[in-house]
Formats: C-alpha cells, structure tokens, sequence
C-alpha cells in the first residue's frame, strides 16, 4: 500500500535533523516563556536556571514541571504568554475536577494545530475525496474543533454534527456516505449498536475509517467497533492543555500513535521521582510544547501513564510512538492496596463476551473498600432465569478476580439500562471520596 503523508518532509524527518530542529526550537520557546510568563520565571529562579542554561533538547531534564495544579492557581491569565489582544480563540476542559483550564490560542497557534490533526486524517487515509463527520463535541471541547480543522486543511468535506442526536448522525452517514467518522470509543460503539437495531448492516455505510480519542478504550474494543461498523479504527491523542486532539495519532502499523515531534518533545518520568525513564519503561507521560505561543507549557505532567518507542515504524515515519495511555495516575483506583485501572475490567468483559456498557463503583464500608461491576446484557443474552443470572456472574466475577487479584461484586442488568454516552462516558464512581 502507498503510504501517504500530510507533511512528508517533517514527518519522515531523519531523527538527527529532527532533534537538531527540536533543540533550536526549544531555545526559543524557553526565552519566550521566560521573559513573558512571571509565574513560570518564578519557577526557573528558584531553581537558579536563566535561558541561557538551556542549550538544547539534552538540558531539558533541568527545567520545571507544570502540572495542572499549578495551572489552576494561575487561572484565567497566569501562564499567558502574549497580549490578550493578540489571542483569537480558547478551549478549556471539563473541569470535573476544580476550575477548569483555559488554554489560549494565536491563529499561529490554531493553523498548527489543525496541521497535527490533518496528519491524523491523512495517517487513517483521508483525502481531498474523502466525507468526514465529525461527531465530537464542538464548543469548548477541543475534539470537535480541532478534527474539524484538520479535515478543512486535508480538503475533505467536513460534516460538523457535534455529538449526540443520533438519528440525525445515521440519517447523515448514510445519504451523504461519510468515509470517515470522528468521536469517542464510546459513542462510536453507540452508533453501531443503534446502526444495528435500524436494521443495518456493517456492508451498509460507505465508512472507511475512524479516528476516536479523548478517553481510555482498549485493543478489544477496538476490534468491535470495527466489527459493528465495517471500519479501521484509528486512536488518536491530545489534551487541551497542549492544544488538543492530534499531539499523537496512529499510522496503519497501529503500533502506538507518533508524537509530533516537531511541535511537541515528550518524556516518561517516574511520577513519583520525576526521574526522567529510559525509552520503553513504563510512567508519566510529560510533554513541552516547543512552538505553541499564546498558552506554551513548558515539561507538563498529563499524569497519563504510557511507554515510548523509538524504533523505526515501517510506514516511513520517524516520529517517537507513545502507547496507548494505560490508565492514569490521578485516577488509578488503588481498591485494596490494588492499582486497578477500568481498562483491565473492560478487557475481561469483551473476552468474556459481554458489550463495553458498564460502569464501576467503589464504596468504603465498615473501613474495607468494595468494588462493584454492573454490567448490561445484550437482548440475546438476557434471560429472567435467576439460576443463568447468578452463575453468569459468578463466571465473570472470577474472571475479573483473575486478572486483577481481588473479588467484585459482578450484577448483571437489563439490555439499556446504563445510562449511554454521547461524549466521554463516565465509567466509574468512586464513593469513598464522599466519605472522606
């Protein structure tokens, strides 16, 4: 197959060409944060560091991190690196958790951005003849913004749904034959179920490929949206805070997403040390934005766990991979003394034969954690037996204790009885924080 690319000269860069031109541009991007950002000035002084310390890409060890924390108590304006006058747009995050982040952005700054994502879209095999929907969420939500650029910058026609209205997405899909589809796992996995209740077969559509991202999903759903859909699915990665979908994405290998190196330098650090990890050990995720200039983070923790990997990936490109983030190591559950991440349990159900329609709960009683697992049937495996219910659980819940070590409490539930999502499905609740 012709491999194809957006950006050939960058993204097939010779690694030596590239970390030369990652060097040059993180001097720069450094005497920019430094005279610009007082907060992050403050942080180098402290360590006695000026710019002139930085000399290239093998002194970025020496630097400081950013964590959110840090962006939540310079909110709105602290780390803002330019005139306000001089920024077009903002995304921000969900803000679950805290104030929310607000990243800025300069047309420079959003033209780049969209460029990330046209690689994306041309990695999957998008072209100028190619109908992409976009279902993620527009708004502040970076997903439906930035793939939507990406597909503009391609020549693609671009179908800008947002997320939700499902019949709408279908009726859309099928009369104006997209090609290529852009959401979440979740939602992806929803409009294959629902594609499949209309009476429709995976033959069906005209999708080639998706591009799904902004939450955790694993191998084994991957393979069933394929399956539902008639598809190659494609992972793609981003955070708001380092502009937003298409910091990674993966090529047709689909042997880990390759970092934009040219905009973006990333690190595994031991997020207990802050150690920087030899490639191939597993730990944080840590990325400096080396031309961004509105809202430029300089060794940002994404507390996102993963591996990188430097050896040659045959489609051509010579841009580090990343795995697929494992979990995270702000919302690992810890149940038991146990590092549980729900990707493990996700996996069992799908080996098990069950639908990703979940959700897990985790309570503290009489001082010992519990750990809950409701899982929805499909219509062909309900039954109102009681005796076929319970030893179905039975069975799972020693399939799950098998790969995690400790025992939860499996309950089996009707066909659409957890709640679906339209955005990023929410998979677990943890009610022991209420207690504490």
């Amino acid at each position: 197959m012709e491999q194809r690319y957006f950006n050939k000269e960058i993204e097939t860069m010779p690694r030596g060409e590239l970390s030369a031109l990652q060097s040059e541009k993180l001097r720069k991007q450094v005497r920019h944060v430094y005279d610009s950002v007082p907060y992050y000035r403050g942080l180098m002084d402290e360590k006695g560091l000026t710019p002139e310390d930085i000399g290239g890409i093998e002194d970025l060890h020496k630097l400081p991190f950013i964590s959110k924390s840090d962006l939540r108590e310079t909110y709105p304006y602290g780390m803002l690196a330019v005139p306000l006058s001089d920024c077009v747009r903002i995304q921000s995050t969900s803000g679950t958790t805290g104030k929310r982040v607000i990243a800025y952005y300069t047309q420079h700054d959003i033209d780049l951005w969209e460029e990330c994502c046209a690689r994306a879209i041309v990695a999957a095999g998008g072209s100028k003849d190619d109908v992409v929907q976009v279902c993620y969420g527009y708004g502040l939500f970076t997903g439906g913004p930035g793939l939507n650029g990406g597909s503009h910058k391609v020549g693609c026609l671009t179908l800008p749904m947002s997320s939700g209205n499902t019949d709408r997405q279908i009726q859309f899909m099928m009369d104006l034959k997209s090609t290529i589809i852009c959401c979440t796992p979740s939602y992806a996995a929803y409009i294959g179920e629902s594609l499949k209740e209309k009476g429709y077969k995976p033959e069906d559509n005209s999708l080639k490929a998706g591009i799904f991202g902004a939450e955790p999903w694993t191998e084994e759903m991957r393979r069933d949206i394929e399956k539902s859909l008639g598809i190659k699915a494609y992972d793609i990665y981003g955070l708001t805070e380092s502009s937003g979908p298409g910091v990674a994405f993966e090529c047709s290998e689909q042997k880990g997403m390759h970092i934009n190196e040219d905009h973006f330098i990333a690190e595994i650090i031991d997020p207990d040390t802050g150690e920087v990890l030899p490639d191939g050990e597993k730990g944080e995720l840590v990325f400096t934005s080396l031309d961004k200039e509105a809202f430029p983070l300089l060794r940002y923790r994404t507390r996102d766990i993963c591996v990188l990997d430097r050896t040659p990936c045959s489609c051509g490109r010579t841009h580090v991979r990343m795995a697929k983030p494992m979990g995270r190591s702000d919302d690992m559950l810890i149940i038991r003394g146990v590092n549980v991440f729900p990707s493990q349990i996700e996996t069992v159900l799908i080996n098990e034969g069950y639908a990703p329609n979940y959700r897990i709960e985790v309570d503290r009683v009489n001082n010992s954690d519990t750990l809950d697992v409701y899982v929805e049937l499909s219509p062909d495996q309900f039954t109102d037996t009681v005796g076929a219910i319970t030893a179905m659980e039975k069975k799972l819940s020693a399939a799950i204790t098998g790969i995690l070590g400790i025992h939860p409490a499996v309950h089996l539930v009707a066909p659409k009885s957890i709640e679906r999502s339209e955005g990023k499905a929410k998979r677990v609740v943890d009610k022991r924080k209420l207690h504490d």
